[in-house]
């Protein structure tokens, strides 16, 4: 049914005073300002969806933080265009920070990293594009590269630059260090957080090492299971599969990312980040290469340095608790002490 802006204003209003557990929530009213953080997103837009009958992708709260602009959104026909770049964090330093998120989620799973970040910069989370089911998502990293650098470009045009990803947005930030370095101009800092090229780019020997750990983790599994779980967990790989692909890199989450969607959109662009995850083959990187693992392993080499020391002039890893989400989802605090002594180790 459609709705004038005034009286999608006043559906609105209600929601978010239920998800936000605030009476009296103005039309300018800042979701952030109010308290809202990415698990509120999630349930916002999920009653948006119910009561409203149209589904956006949580991050879109960056690009509307107020029911009026929220509810200009909805009063459109299609679906708003994500800008590549989403501003996390105010800053006043001269150098802004980019991130860049994993396969299947959204610049919102940073929200509560970027919180703890000891930084005065600014810091921005790079959008992958087709999250928003306007634009058709890419099936590469070169490109999704490349339309990143494209928009950092405009707000910082020279380096150094300093850039993390996360999971799948490890190869994108390594891509465009790449492109970066090979322009002549500087990278002050490649972090990459949790990031493996697909299985089929490993090296012979850590992919049976790689493959033994898995069998004998999945075998304990199916041996835990009732039998009949067990012949559906062992006869229905395709399932198995579609399920493990949610996290970036083929690794079977242990929660799903807090500002995960689950829009036509955000599955199409998934789907098409996979792709591009089993099309990119690590090159050689003339720089230095800051490297974060998970504790607690899961469907990852357990020796980060035996992937990457080969393919970087520099390379350094640390450890934090946590597993491949879980690094984000639970002990963001532990991970934004390592992130920000990078950065200032870089700045300084």
């Amino acid at each position: 049914m459609h709705k004038t802006t005034s009286t999608m204003a006043e559906a609105l209003t209600p929601i978010w005073e239920h998800v936000l557990q605030r009476p009296g929530i103005r039309p300018e009213d800042n979701f952030f300002d109010l308290g809202g953080d990415s698990l509120h997103a999630v349930q916002l837009f999920s009653e948006i969806a119910r009561v409203c009958g149209r589904e956006l992708a949580p991050v879109t709260i960056y690009c509307a933080p107020t029911i009026a602009s929220l509810a200009a959104v909805l009063e459109e026909p299609t679906a708003p265009r994500f800008p590549p770049l989403l501003q996390l964090k105010d800053g006043a330093g001269a150098t802004p920070i980019f991130l860049a998120h994993g396969l299947g989620g959204t610049a919102m799973d940073f929200f509560q990293l970027v919180k703890f970040i000891q930084t005065q910069s600014p810091i921005y989370g790079m959008q992958a594009k087709g999250t928003d089911g306007v634009d058709e998502p890419f099936d590469r990293i070169e490109d999704l590269a490349q339309f990143h650098l494209d928009a950092i470009k405009k707000v910082q045009p020279r380096g150094p630059y300093f850039l993390i990803g996360y999971s799948l947005g490890g190869l994108d930030t390594l891509e465009m260090a790449q492109r970066v370095t090979r322009n002549g101009e500087k990278v002050a800092l490649l972090a990459m957080l949790e990031t493996y090229p697909h299985p089929r780019f490993l090296s012979l020997k850590q992919r049976a090492r790689l493959g033994t750990r898995l069998a004998t983790q999945r075998a304990s599994t199916v041996g835990r299971l009732p039998i009949k779980d067990a012949l559906s967990y062992i006869i229905r790989p395709s399932e198995r599969r579609l399920y493990v692909s949610r996290d970036g890199n083929g690794n079977a989450p242990s929660q799903i990312p807090v500002g995960a969607s689950h829009t036509p959109a955000m599955q199409h662009a998934r789907e098409r980040a996979y792709r591009s995850l089993s099309r990119y083959r690590p090159r050689f990187y003339h720089g230095a290469i800051k490297f974060v693992r998970a504790e607690v392993l899961t469907d990852f080499p357990d020796d980060p340095a035996s992937v990457w020391s080969s393919l970087a002039q520099d390379f350094h890893f640390e450890t934090v608790p946590g597993d491949h989400l879980g690094i984000l989802g639970t002990h963001f605090e532990s991970l934004a002490s390592v992130v920000s002594r990078y950065l200032h180790e870089a700045s300084s």
